[in-house]
Formats: C-alpha cells, sequence, structure tokens
C-alpha cells in the first residue's frame, strides 16, 4: 500500500501517550495512528451495516443482542488463550 505523508494537529498531550504507546510496542507512531484510524474506519461500516439490516428487518431483540455478546466474548476468550499469545 502508497503511503502518503500528511499533517495534523493533535493535543501535546495526546502525542505524547501516542509516542509512549507506540515505544512500547516497538511500532513506529505512524503505523500505530494508522492502526487506530483503520480502525475507526472498521466501525463506521460496521454501524452503517447494522443500520441498514435494521432499517430492512427491525431492530434486534434483547435475545440477539445477548447471544451476539456471547458469541464475541467466547471468540475473546478463544483468542486470549491461543497458544503462543503472551499474557497480559
Amino acid at each position: 500500500m502508497a503511503a502518503k505523508k500528511v499533517t495534523i494537529t493533535l493535543p501535546e498531550e495526546l502525542v505524547e501517550a501516542l509516542g509512549a504507546a507506540a515505544r512500547e510496542d516497538g511500532v513506529p507512531l505512524s503505523r500505530l495512528v494508522a492502526s487506530a484510524a483503520e480502525g475507526e474506519l472498521r466501525r463506521r461500516i460496521g454501524r452503517r451495516l447494522v443500520a441498514d439490516w435494521q432499517a430492512e428487518h427491525g431492530a434486534f431483540t434483547v435475545e440477539e443482542i445477548a447471544a451476539a455478546r456471547a458469541e464475541m466474548a467466547a471468540a475473546d476468550a478463544q483468542a486470549l488463550s491461543a497458544p503462543g499469545r503472551a499474557a497480559a
């Protein structure tokens, strides 16, 4: 993927916290910021898909939401216990 240099303005405290997080993870600050931006775009797409689905099929029921949360919790537990994953 091609990269493009951009200039943004952020609060100094945020830049310091992001820099510390990037150093902790051993990644460049630009990679950390790009990853956060990509995550935001994925969340926006997900919210749009959910809204579109609900517009066509109706709002999710309490039971459907509970089932989805249970599936996500199970997937998180499986991912966190995967071999080779460092304990947090």
